[in-house]
């Protein structure tokens, strides 16, 4: 039975993968933060190490996740595998969002900072000379985690508690959603038996915030407003070929587990 070290597993995603790959009898270390990583064999390891909504407020701690921990881990560690989790964010502005497409970055755009220190980890991991070595970029994963810093989270938080939301993008706005669960049963075939070096793991589709909104209306009955000034953030439809083709890879859909997942919510909140 293959052995798999989950490093960052005390975050969504990481706690999320680490109940996975017990489920499935694999055996798996998740190292405190402070623990020594480089004095032991880590089997398969998946780089979880990441910061997301905070990132603007903490540059040097993002660069420090994304890229200097992994250099050590790199460099050092005594590992099969090693899958890095990077971001399909580092396709914005493009044209299309294959795995083998130009990207176009700005830095001095607001969330440059994050794109571009993943790139940093991502490259320094196709610079390894491993081909052992993956990278699988993760769209908006959502799903199971309410106290995460995210737009889903917060738009259901808000509908539920306070009956009302107020979008901080316009209604036209879209970009594509993955469940937590499609990424926790991908990330560790990617480990296994990954073909290529890089994989996008999304649903394929994007969904508008009107749509979202639709169905969070209907089920709780919430008010919605748009901020002044509100512009319309749109992100190229990502392809999933790869994943598909390979996995058989087929996407749980956002609008139809929506419902589900506001009455998750409820239930944990103790609301009707």
């Amino acid at each position: 039975m293959a052995a798999f070290t989950v490093l960052g597993g005390s975050g969504f995603i990481g706690s999320s993968l680490v109940r996975q790959l017990q489920s499935q009898r694999f055996s798996c270390w998740s190292p405190r933060r402070d623990e020594n990583v480089l004095n032991r064999p880590l089997g398969h390891a998946i780089y979880c190490i990441g910061l997301t909504a905070d990132f603007r407020g903490r540059p040097w701690d993002t660069a420090r996740a994304h890229v200097v921990r992994l250099l050590e881990i790199l460099e050092k560690g005594d590992f099969t595998s090693l899958l890095y989790l990077s971001t399909t964010r580092v396709y914005e502005g493009g044209e299309s969002a294959g795995e083998e497409d130009p990207l176009y970055l700005h830095p001095s755009k607001p969330d440059a900072l994050y794109n571009i220190s993943k790139l940093m980890g991502e490259s320094l991991c196709l610079s390894s000379g491993r081909a052992d070595v993956r990278i699988a970029r993760l769209s908006n994963v959502y799903g199971g985690d309410f106290s995460a810093d995210s737009f889903l989270s917060y738009i259901v938080r808000d509908a539920v508690g306070q009956g009302k939301v107020i979008l901080q993008s316009a209604m036209t706005s879209e970009k594509d959603y993955v469940h937590i669960d499609d990424v926790v049963r991908l990330l560790p075939q990617i480990s296994l038996s990954g073909r290529h070096r890089l994989y996008n793991i999304a649903s394929g589709v994007n969904t508008t915030n009107r749509a979202l909104m639709e169905v969070i209306q209907r089920v709780t009955a919430c008010a919605v407003e748009v901020a002044d000034g509100a512009e319309r953030a749109v992100f190229p439809t990502i392809c999933i070929d790869r994943i598909r083709d390979e996995f058989g890879f087929v996407p749980l859909r956002i609008l139809d587990g929506l419902g589900d997942m506001i009455t998750e919510y409820r239930r944990r909140a103790g609301g009707p």
